[in-house]
């Protein structure tokens, strides 16, 4: 039997900020049965590549990824673990395809790992594919900048939009238990801010409770002293309710932020898509949202070149940015994706197409932006310190309405500062999507 105590475990993880989480807790299982864990590919003995297959670009970053960490088998490298999305849809396709690695679990077989890798050592290519229990655990190794974290209230989806694999590859939803998820949040320590996500944590509770419940996870959530603010992603319009309103308007602890992937914006399109809601209740939530909480951003996702959009439809949502007048928005063209009701409908458009409108959407979204970061020059903005730009000798991090990684920053020159720290910073200008300032104690 081989000893895994000597040996190195490497951990990358692709994909989302939900996988992120699930590759976090399995680093704190390899570190629970007292193994090395190393950020060094060239030092891992056994590296696990947690992998995303939400579209055709995503499964092709695995499948790169794990054959450029092949070659790292002529140094310590000895076995390489395929976990995660990628095997847990298309198993059948990767496993005799795939032959660098040598183990392969889905996304509850993380419990056997261990067992998976001792028949491996024995000279076995292993498929445990759904052999696991499922039970994730609450316990952690954070890979975030240590201020931050992420917490995962739900698993899979029931939405079924038609272009989506997520309910295919992840099933239906499924809540974490309230207390699972309290006692999660205590073990991170002390967190500046908290990012909550799931596919739609606004259906939180409605598969365990039988009714929603994120008003209430909220509400434990903030109650936790060592939590000093919970940010929200992802809430379907639909489930976007008057309790949900109003406590992102009354607790101070939830940052007036929220992040609304609409998709699309014309009816048509959104009723092909499966999308409860129209444009015009979407802009009425728009407005609603705002009228009740004061100064709230909130950021969007689109699609374009869904199946049969005509140029009309496009230059409607065009004019809807306009009109919606949102501060962030991240665009993606259609990816035809097998075992989806999309992937038949006729009307399939040209990539170069896709391509053009989803570059014409992010010009159009920046004007937007732009104007509406404009109106900060001259303000005092509280920044949250993320960590120091050594290149440029000055510090960055984010105002309330700047989410980590997918929003734009704040640059600012300061005495000193720390992560996890707020400081009131003097924003002086703006490049792009970011803004530029300083502390009032900064002396040029």
């Amino acid at each position: 039997m081989t000893d895994l105590r000597r040996k190195k475990f490497g951990v990358i993880s692709l994909g989302c900020d939900k996988n992120r989480v699930d590759s976090e807790k399995l680093l704190a299982l390899i570190e629970e049965k007292g193994f090395t864990v190393t950020n060094d590919i060239a030092q891992a003995n056994i590296l696990i590549v947690n992998t995303c297959a939400f579209l055709n670009e995503a499964r092709k970053e695995a499948i790169e990824t794990v054959l450029e960490c092949s070659a790292y088998k002529s140094e310590n490298l000895e076995k390489i673990v395929v976990s995660g999305c990628l095997p847990q849809k298309f198993i059948a396709e990767t496993f005799p395809a795939l032959t660098e690695a040598d183990v392969f679990l889905g996304i509850s077989d993380y419990d056997k790992l261990f067992e998976a890798l001792e028949r491996a050592y024995e000279g076995e290519r292993v498929n445990m594919v759904g052999c696991g229990s499922g039970v994730a655990g609450v316990k952690r190794v954070v890979t975030t900048p240590p201020h931050y974290a992420y917490l995962k209230i739900a698993e899979g989806c029931s939405n079924k939009c038609t272009y989506c694999l997520i309910p295919k590859i992840r099933g239906s939803y499924k809540s974490v238990p309230e207390e699972m998820l309290v006692k999660e949040a205590e073990e991170l320590g002390e967190v500046s801010e908290l990012i909550l996500v799931a596919q739609d944590i606004s259906k939180y509770g409605v598969d365990l409770y039988g009714q929603k419940k994120l008003t209430e996870i909220l509400q434990k959530l903030t109650a936790l002293v060592n939590i000093n603010s919970v940010r929200l992603l992802y809430c379907y319009p639909d489930d976007i309710d008057d309790e949900l309103i109003s406590e992102i308007k009354n607790d101070p602890k939830i940052v007036k932020y929220i992040d609304i992937p609409l998709q699309h914006s014309e009816n048509r399109i959104l009723k092909l898509m499966n999308r409860k809601g129209s444009r015009e209740e979407y802009l009425n939530l728009l407005k609603k949202l705002r009228s009740e909480v004061k100064g709230i951003a909130i950021r969007s996702t689109f699609i374009t070149g869904f199946p049969g959009e005509t140029e009309e439809e496009f230059a409607g949502m065009v004019e809807f940015l306009k009109e919606a007048k949102l501060e962030n928005c991240g665009f993606f063209a259609y990816s035809r994706e097998p075992d989806t009701p999309a992937y038949k409908l006729k009307g399939q458009i040209n990539y170069s197409v896709k391509r053009s409108r989803v570059k014409k959407l992010y010009e159009a979204q920046s004007r937007i932006s732009g104007e509406i970061l404009q109106k900060y020059v001259g303000q005092k903005l509280k920044v949250l310190c993320d960590g120091i730009d050594y290149e440029n000798q000055r510090f960055f991090g984010r105002a309330y309405f700047q989410a980590p990684e997918i929003d734009g920053k704040v640059y600012f020159n300061a005495p000193n500062a720390t992560q996890g720290q707020y400081l009131e910073v003097l924003i002086e200008r703006r490049e792009g999507c970011d803004l530029f300032g300083r502390t009032e104690d900064y002396v040029i």
